[in-house]
Formats: C-alpha cells, structure tokens, sequence
C-alpha cells in the first residue's frame, strides 16, 4: 500500500470507452489513476459516434456518467494531449515518461469562444473528419471534456498575430507556452489505445476520394449526428441534397489479402445500425446492402433481425467490385454480383457508404522495457513479455462497446495483483 493509504497507482493509455471504464474502475478499488490520451479530449471514438447499436441510444448518456464520475474523483489523474514514451521497469515497480504538448488555453477558460471570434485563421476539423472546419483556436466538440479551448500550432502564426489575447476576457490564454515532461512511477499499465478507421482511399475501385458521394462508416456517423457537419441531416455531399438510396458496402478493403486480412466484426451491425438512420429520416429511402457474411453473435440477432424485416431494406450476398459514377446522371453505380442468384448487379444509388475496418492505432512510439508484442494484424495480444503490462477493449482486438466495458473492467482486476493490498 502506498504512504497515502492507496493501493498503489496504475497507469492507463489511451481516454477512450475502455481506458474511462479503467480508470474509473481501477480509482474505485483503492488506486491512484494517472490516464494518459494523446487528443485534446477524453471519450476517443465513442464520442464521435451518434448512437449505440442494439438500443438505438446516443453514446453521450453514457459517456457525460463516465466523465462525470472522472472529473469527480480525486483520485484520477488525467493528462490530455499528453503521449507515453517510455516504460521502464519491471510489474509493481514501473516508471513511465510522459510528453505533454501544449495546448495553450489555461484551466482559466469558460468556453465562452470570444477567441474564436477574433481568430483570422481557419483549420480542417479532424473531430467531422475534414468535412468542416474550425478556427485555429477551437472547442473539439460542444461536449468535449475537458471543456477547454485548444490552440492547433500547425496552424496558428503565434504571437505574430496574437488576436485572441486580448479578445480573451480571462485571460486565459498562453502563446508562449511550451512541451514538458512528466514522470510518473506505476505499479501496473493497462493499455487502451484503441483503434482507427482503415484508409478508404487505398482500396482501388470502390471510389472514395475520387467521388464525394462515396463516404465511409465513420463519416456516416457524423453525418447523422446533430453537432455534426450537416447538423444531423444526411445528405450527398455533392450537392447536399436529400438521399433517396444509399448502398453499404460491407468488407470495404476487409477480408482482402490486398488491404486488410482480418474481419472487424462489428461493421455489419454498424451499418444496419446506420441503414436505420436512414429510413428514419427518409421513410421512402431504399438501403441497399452489399455483403459477404453478416455477423450477428449472440443477441445481436434480434437486432439483424429486426433490421431485415424492413421492406426497403434490400441485402444482397455479394463483394462488391467497383462503384462508378453515371456520366449523365451522376449518380453512382454499384458493381457487384449477386452469389446467391448468379446474376450481375448495377445498382443506381445517391450515396455510397463504405464499410472500412478498424486498425490498431499506432503504439510504435512507446518504449517498453520487454517490448510490447502484436499479433499477425497488429493487435496487441493479451499476454504481453511483461505481466504487468495489460491490453483491453480495441487495442487488442476489433470489439463493440459493451465488449470493451468489460474487457477494461477485466484488465483491472489483473492490475490489481500487481498493487499493494
């Protein structure tokens, strides 16, 4: 037990679903939290996303309890914008440096956005996915915790230009601030890194980048959202008119020796999860799906089931090989070939959405003394060289969010063998 009668302290990286669920966990049982993500917010994926499969709920619900439950207990400390570098030691006796950038907005800031106003400098938003954009001083998101501005020094000229200083009035903003170090001493880690979308604009064929009717899963979310780009109102991109047909393209890049080897799982029910969206603000919308398998374990198949039994839903057994654009119409034309009847299929459709995969997001810049061990698809496996070094929810596999609660949960109660009782 540590001198301030807590059972020692763990380390979690990584904000999102399953590094929140850890870190309220680990802090409930007795240890000091350090929770470290590399974003400028806490919530990771979930809190782009418009709602949960199978309830059908927005994720903020959730999500503002788990933040609430963060910001009130003393005993977690979190670092945003902040990176591990280096773990050095051995379970129950760990060192971990950490590099915290900048964000340039001190704790004196109301999100009152009188900075906004005054700053001349505009950036593509990276929380929509490039589809809007934000100033060079910006709130992430309208729930974003912390609920703190942020300076993007990518973008932003400095002092040379200076003008949300003095438009600040709690003078809460720091141009001169810079990167520091911090060093923390841990008894166990748990690893929460999470995932990101596979590239859609490597997959050759499918149209993404070349047509901006053709979007991605992740884009769809954000679409369907109310603080969204379109305010929650699904539309072509092209000229954002109301869709009347949209076609899923399940495997996008997946199961494909080319691209990615792995299934994700959870994408077929992501995308009957959005074909619902759609028939919910389109009543006449036909939803067309393109698909190999439908994974639907457990009791998700009520969920598949229930999707299915809508009329305008079409599901079509079949990988699709090219969406093409209609010169005359410019509409967009799905190629593929239905397997189960053995004819082709042309399908004519307002919008594409592709069903991109989740990858591993990048841990190659944290040192660890052992190493940390993937898998075949770049995974970090469950048994890592060091015992006290711990992997949950998308760091380690392609999992939902239910899964990763649990699984984060889990990984706690495998720290705790490394803390003092």
């Amino acid at each position: 037990m540590s001198g301030n009668g807590r059972r020692g302290t763990v380390l979690v990286i990584g904000g999102g679903i399953s590094g929140l669920t850890a870190a309220v966990e680990a802090s409930e049982t007795g240890c000091d939290v350090v929770l470290v993500e590399k974003h400028a917010f806490l919530g990771g994926r979930v809190a782009r996303s418009h709602q949960y499969f199978p309830k059908m709920c927005p994720p903020h619900c959730g999500l503002e309890i788990t933040l609430r439950r963060v910001k009130a207990n003393p005993h977690i400390r979190y670092l945003t914008m902040a990176e591990v570098q280096a773990i050095r030691g051995t379970p129950g006796d760990y060192h971990a440096t950490i590099r915290q950038r900048p964000r340039g907005v001190t704790e004196r800031c109301t999100a009152c956005g009188a900075c906004v106003d005054a700053c001349p400098v505009e950036r593509p938003d990276d929380f929509n996915l490039g589809l809007t954009t934000t100033k060079a001083i910006y709130l992430p998101y309208e729930m974003a915790f912390p609920l703190r501005f942020t300076i993007d020094p990518a973008v932003c000229p400095g002092a040379s230009c200076g003008k949300c200083v003095p438009a600040c009035p709690f003078d809460a903003i720091d141009l001169a601030a810079t990167e520091t170090t911090v060093e923390i001493a841990a008894q166990a880690v748990i690893v929460t890194t999470g995932w990101d979308p596979y590239d859609a604009s490597r997959i050759q064929g499918l149209g993404f980048g070349a047509h901006p009717d053709v979007i991605t899963n992740v884009m769809m979310e954000r679409l369907a959202t109310r603080s969204g780009p379109t305010g929650g109102k699904i539309v072509r991109l092209s000229n954002r008119e109301p869709v009347r047909s949209v076609a899923f393209v399940q495997c996008a890049g997946s199961r494909d020796e080319n691209y990615l080897r792995h299934c994700s799982g959870v994408c077929c029910l992501a995308s009957l999860k959005q074909a619902r969206y759609v028939r919910a603000q389109y009543p006449e919308a036909e939803i067309y799906v393109f698909y190999i398998d439908i994974r639907a374990p457990g009791r998700l198949e009520d969920f598949f089931t229930a999707t299915q039994a809508d009329e305008r839903l079409h599901l079509v057994k079949g990988k699709v090989a090219r969406v093409a654009e209609d010169p005359a119409t410019h509409a967009l034309v799905v190629e593929a070939e239905d397997t189960l009847s053995g004819t082709r299929v042309a399908q004519v459709v307002d919008l594409v959405v592709l069903a991109t995969g989740m990858v591993p997001a990048d841990t190659s810049g944290i040192a660890v003394d052992g190493g940390l061990q993937a898998d075949a698809h770049g995974f970090l496996t469950k048994e890592q060289p060091q015992g006290g070094v711990l992997v949950a929810g998308c760091a380690a596999r392609p999992t939902d969010v239910a899964t990763c609660v649990r699984d984060a949960t889990g990984a706690v109660m495998k720290a705790l063998a490394f803390c003092g009782e």
